[in-house]
């Protein structure tokens, strides 16, 4: 099977090249790289210059038009049998491409998506990031960890699509609002097979501040709302949560300030969902730091999801 790995990259040539460093390592080395440049002003062409004896490597650069459809230009140039996306700050470790190969030919798979993870020599802020973002206690671990993986709806960072699909439905009808998830929805409704393959992560090397992190995940819960406009049925109650969470902490704060009873009781819910976050990451990571950070960026997480989302849902019931 031969792959073509598609790369959109917006301004981050250093993130790219660690990303390629890690490709130029794979034991499968059945693939093409093609990476497209959105529009850049700080382009990635002399980063991919110096890779091009280690890998079967093409650029493109296009004016702005968003991930999604950089994605789409890339597929395009693509000639490999799947299609396998990834985002610019990610890194592959070296047995991806044998696992993932042996996974859509056992399980006779026509799309996939594949979890994330932090590396052992990540930052702090990158651990407890990694840890909000793929938690029970926060997402309920529906980002690479569900019992069913035929229910998993892949994201951009790290999936893939066969030729038949792409040729079959098309590519991304959205530059970056959701894309990803409306796609996974489309592809499933044309009958396709799409699963999650859990041993196919790649370790997402983010760098976000916690503000930057906020505002990520404030758009993700916007993004959701947006899908919702194409498939009614992508909003389930899990992703109501981080909503519910928003009330539940403006409530605590106001049944503080009012003297209410009711304050006790929330505290102690509260505290409960502390505690399980920090014992759960802290052991995990063996991290005490990681543990204290990771409390800031799950409630940074849920609280801007959650506010993107009644923002957006409010747009769409008073706007259409």
């Amino acid at each position: 099977m031969f792959f073509s790995i598609i790369i959109p990259v917006y301004n981050r040539p250093d993130e790219l090249r660690e990303l390629l460093e890690s490709l130029s390592l794979q034991d499968n080395s059945h693939f093409e790289v093609i990476v497209v440049d959105d529009g850049s002003e700080l382009k990635a062409d002399q980063i991919c210059q110096q890779f091009q004896n280690s890998l079967d490597l093409h650029y493109f650069f296009q004016e702005n038009t968003g991930q999604g459809f950089a994605r789409n230009r890339g597929m395009k140039a693509g000639k490999g049998d799947f299609f396998v996306m990834f985002d610019s700050d990610v890194i592959v470790p070296p047995a991806y491409f044998s696992k993932l190969e042996n996974a859509i030919k056992n399980r006779g798979l026509d799309a996939f998506g594949g979890p994330d993870a932090a590396a052992t020599d990540f930052s702090t802020s990158q651990k407890a990031m990694d840890f909000a973002m793929t938690s029970f206690w926060t997402t309920g671990g529906i980002r690479g960890k569900m019992k069913d993986p035929a229910k998993f709806q892949a994201r951009g960072f790290n999936m893939g699509v066969s030729r038949e699909v792409f040729e079959k439905i098309g590519g991304f009808i959205d530059p970056n609002q959701g894309e990803d998830i409306e796609w996974s929805l489309r592809i499933k409704k044309a009958g396709f097979k799409l699963e999650l393959v859990q041993e196919a992560f790649v370790f997402h090397k983010r760098k976000n501040s916690l503000w930057s992190f906020a505002k990520q995940a404030f758009s993700f819960g916007r993004n959701r709302i947006n899908v919702s406009r194409f498939h009614p049925e992508a909003i389930q109650v899990v992703h109501l949560l981080p909503s519910l969470f928003v009330v539940f902490l403006i409530s605590l704060v106001l049944s503080g300030m009012l003297g209410w009873k009711l304050f006790y009781l929330q505290s102690v819910v509260f505290g409960f969902w502390v505690v399980g976050v920090f014992l759960s990451v802290t052991f995990q990571t063996k991290s005490l730091p990681v543990g204290i950070l990771a409390i800031l960026a799950s409630i940074l997480q849920l609280s801007a999801y959650g506010v993107g989302f009644i923002w957006e849902f409010l747009i769409k019931l008073f706007k259409g």
